[in-house]
């Protein structure tokens, strides 16, 4: 007999996965590498994610190469991907011919003023300020109430039943 409450209410169809895997594999990637799995809720850790993000966009838009798939063709059982030369997404946006010559050359002179080492530093720097932050409250929520006296600083002695 099935109870209602063992029904999932929105089944998944098979063959068709509910995880976004290509937002799942870039969370791996750039997201758990940089700040681990630790739970960030508090504003003072929002504000320094915030500054993270900022600086590792700037090093995965300006230094990081990516590939990206032209063509895939599939014969029989076999499938056949093709991709283009590895390049920044800076320099797919300079070679664009939507992107306006104001925007090209903003991304120029962003480009020649980065060090990628010091902003990488600058990540490990903040990263640390978060980890301290977030395991500090972690040992915080731990710690024992220091009302509650310990079993050997009782008021009464304890009785045994016979």
């Amino acid at each position: 007999m099935v109870r209602a409450a063992d029904v999932d209410v929105h089944p998944v169809p098979p063959g068709n996965s509910n995880d976004g895997a290509h937002v799942e594999q870039k969370n791996w990637a750039v997201v758990r590498t940089i700040v681990g799995y630790l739970r960030y809720d508090t504003t003072p850790e929002l504000l320094l994610l915030n500054q993270i993000w900022k600086l590792q966009s700037l090093v995965s838009n300006f230094f990081y190469p990516q590939q990206k798939l032209v063509s895939t063709v599939r014969n029989g059982a076999k499938v056949t991907k093709t991709y283009d030369r590895p390049r920044t997404p800076m320099f797919r946006a300079d070679a664009h011919h939507g992107v306006a010559a104001a925007d090209t050359s903003r991304l120029a002179e962003q480009y020649a003023d980065l060090n990628p080492a010091a902003i990488q530093r600058q990540i490990q720097g903040l990263a640390a300020q978060l980890l301290a932050l977030a395991t500090g409250k972690d040992a915080a929520a731990r710690r024992p109430d220091p009302k509650r006296a310990s079993a050997d600083e009782s008021t009464t002695t304890s009785k045994r039943a016979s």
